[in-house]
């Protein structure tokens, strides 16, 4: 039946076209913007699973961040640390060449005396970003340091941090506000150290960190004088010969930190970059497919066009039914 009150033609176009111009302006915004999922209402569960992913991964950031602060921190004590082995090895020498028959003492304290002084400096420039690991101004154990790790989302949605710790109270060298808390500050009995032991106690230590002589115990400042004999030289060896052996420890874990730390920052990257393609695979719009669609889309709304456009005249044709 032809009717000009009800252009069911027309209507059936005009539908098609609507429903061509809504997924043009679909496909247009993913080409635009590079989404196929930009807003919860495109798509609510990948929506909600990209941004929550993109949040941990800014938090991830930050953890990596952090992992070059404390990467940094690691390298100035290991740098420190390894710079005062060499001082140490040097005193270390120049007691045993105390110890030949004929030399004369005194001289070789006056350069104990500059490489003390060398340790010192080197203890006290060791600070990054306003910590030193290597000389502790307090009255307590300097104790535990911990730089953040890791950022974790478990299965339950519970987040955590991961923290990885560095025991700084064995890499204290100088102990300024408790000397008995440093290497080279503290007693350390060098009878305990003597194959021959005589079982009388013989404290000495290397450095005192004020100047005051407040050593813990009863110590003797490691320096040569005239009078010092070879068995007390001996036992200064023994003495520095133990601190040097702390401080080789001390690198060692340095070593093994900063190590662990350079391993966690590759993987906090390489977990940041495999997030970030987790949520593209999730939300980024296929190019390819979008152009195509478009393409095809442009057509369909051309057609579309020419279809309402025919189906308008088809109720002027019936005009001719009436002409004579």
């Amino acid at each position: 039946m032809t009717s000009i009150m009800t252009n069911t033609a027309a209507m059936a176009a005009l539908q098609t076209l609507r429903s061509i111009n809504s997924d043009m302006e679909t496909t247009q915004a993913r080409v635009s913007s590079g989404f196929r999922v930009e807003n919860a209402g495109d798509n609510a569960a990948y929506w909600s699973i990209a941004t929550t992913m993109r949040s941990d991964n800014k938090a991830l950031s930050t953890v990596k961040d952090a992992l070059g602060l404390g990467a940094a921190k690691v390298d100035i004590a290991y740098t420190a640390m390894n710079s005062s082995i060499d001082v140490i090895s040097e005193i270390k020498a120049k007691l045993v060449a105390a110890r030949e028959p004929g030399v004369d003492k005194t001289k070789i304290d006056k350069e104990l005396t500059e490489l003390k002084n060398q340790l010192k400096s080197i203890s006290e420039s060791a600070s990054f970003s306003g910590e030193n690991w290597l000389n502790n101004t307090a009255a307590t154990e300097a104790g535990i340091k911990s730089v953040v790790g890791g950022f974790n989302r478990d299965v339950n949605g519970l987040v955590s941090i991961t923290t990885l710790d560095v025991n700084v109270t064995s890499l204290t060298l100088i102990g300024a506000g408790d000397e008995s808390l440093g290497i080279l500050t503290k007693d350390i009995n060098a009878d305990a150290l003597n194959p021959n032991s005589t079982g009388t106690a013989a404290n000495y230590y290397l450095i005192d960190s004020d100047g005051t002589a407040t050593t813990a115990g009863s110590g003797t400042a490691i320096a040569l004088t005239a009078a010092t004999t070879d068995e007390e030289v001996d036992d200064m060896i023994r003495v520095v010969d133990s601190m040097l052996n702390q401080m080789t420890d001390a690198a060692s874990n340095l070593g093994a930190i900063s190590k662990r730390v350079s391993m966690q920052e590759d993987f906090v990257a390489n977990l940041m970059d495999s997030i970030d393609k987790g949520v593209g695979r999730l939300v980024d719009a296929d190019m390819n497919d979008e152009s195509t669609r478009l393409k095809a889309l442009q057509t369909q709304q051309q057609l579309g066009i020419q279809s309402l456009s025919i189906a308008n005249t088809n109720s002027q044709n019936i005009l001719s039914l009436f002409q004579q």
